[in-house]
């Protein structure tokens, strides 16, 4: 593994699981890595931590934090712990008490950040996507407006627009680091929950759009009910676009790997389905597609963490 400033600097946006999966892959290659992640999550302990104590939702946070750790550790399970029992505390996850604890403690959110990334020797930078309780707001499809992450999943009729109440701006850290950046990472993750309130950050999509850097969206394997039934790569990009009013991605990676049927049984509930890429019409976008088998031998159909970090450093390298 390269050291200092021979490796790339990657910056990756996004929220979930998708985020964290894309960190583990790619901090076996470069510590040069943020992490901007999505702040308008209002469901389970993030979402009672913000309404009760006014704290942003250290949820996403803490994910991305604990995937970056140097190594898997006892303290990295403390973090993730979650009290299945005892009242109040039920259902509250112990990574975000300390982090709002260290808020308190430090002064800031920002400072709690640094303090647990030292504990659990983290590789890179996870910064929020900004320090204003933002809430995310939607219109969907039968003009109904709904504020609230939670009640925007909810909701029966398909999503329209999503926007950002208050208008809001990003840290300084962020917008330097893409600034820098060789790479940067958008997804995957959840279409208009955790990847496009990212991107109505305000400076965001235009610093974004002016670096210099490789731009890459990574494609969800399955849809998502309720956010992108049925949609596929092209359907996923054309609302990015739609969202920020400018094309920014230089590659589409998207998924040509098989998914057993014992697998796609377990999406049937969910009435998801893998994500088809319509090629032709994310070529007549101007985007580069990357087409490789990304899929994890798990019993769930996640990207493969090494798999997908192996294409973006691979593209990269050829481009330097």
């Amino acid at each position: 593994m390269d050291t200092g400033i021979n490796e790339p600097a990657i910056v990756v946006i996004g929220g979930g699981t998708g985020l964290s999966v894309l960190l583990k892959g790619l901090k076996r290659y470069t510590s040069r890595l943020t992490a901007m992640v999505t702040v308008t999550d209002d469901g389970g302990s993030s979402g009672r931590l913000r309404t009760e104590l006014g704290v942003l939702p250290p949820g996403d946070i803490r994910n991305c934090l604990v995937a970056l750790a140097e190594t898997e550790t006892l303290m990295d399970q403390v973090f993730q712990h979650r009290f299945l029992q005892g009242g109040s505390l039920q259902g509250h996850n112990l990574g975000n008490l300390l982090l709002v604890a260290l808020t308190e403690i430090t002064g800031d959110f920002i400072s709690a950040i640094r303090e647990v990334s030292k504990v659990l020797a983290v590789r890179g930078k996870v910064i929020p996507a900004t320090l204003e309780p933002v809430v995310l707001g939607g219109i969907m499809v039968d003009g109904t407006q709904v504020m609230g992450e939670t009640a925007i999943r909810d909701y029966q009729a398909k999503i329209k627009e999503i926007f950002l109440v208050p208008e809001c701006g990003p840290l300084p850290e962020t917008l330097q680091a893409i600034n820098e950046a060789d790479a940067i990472v958008i997804g995957p993750g959840s279409l208009y929950t955790s990847i496009i309130p990212n991107l109505l950050v305000k400076g965001i999509s235009a610093a974004i759009a002016g670096s210099r850097a490789s731009k890459f969206y990574v494609s969800n394997i399955m849809t998502e009910q309720g956010e992108t039934d049925e949609f596929t790569a092209a359907d996923h990009l054309r609302v990015i676009q739609e969202h920020i009013g400018k094309q920014i991605i230089d590659y589409a990676v998207i998924n040509s790997g098989q998914i057993d049927e014992e697998r796609l049984k377990r999406y049937i509930e969910e009435r998801a389905v893998p994500v088809r890429s319509s090629s032709d019409e994310i070529v007549k976008m101007g985007i580069n597609i990357i087409e490789r088998d990304l899929v994890s031998d798990t019993e769930v159909a996640w990207h493969d963490a090494d798999k997908l970090a192996r294409v973006i450093l691979e593209t990269i390298n050829m481009n330097f």
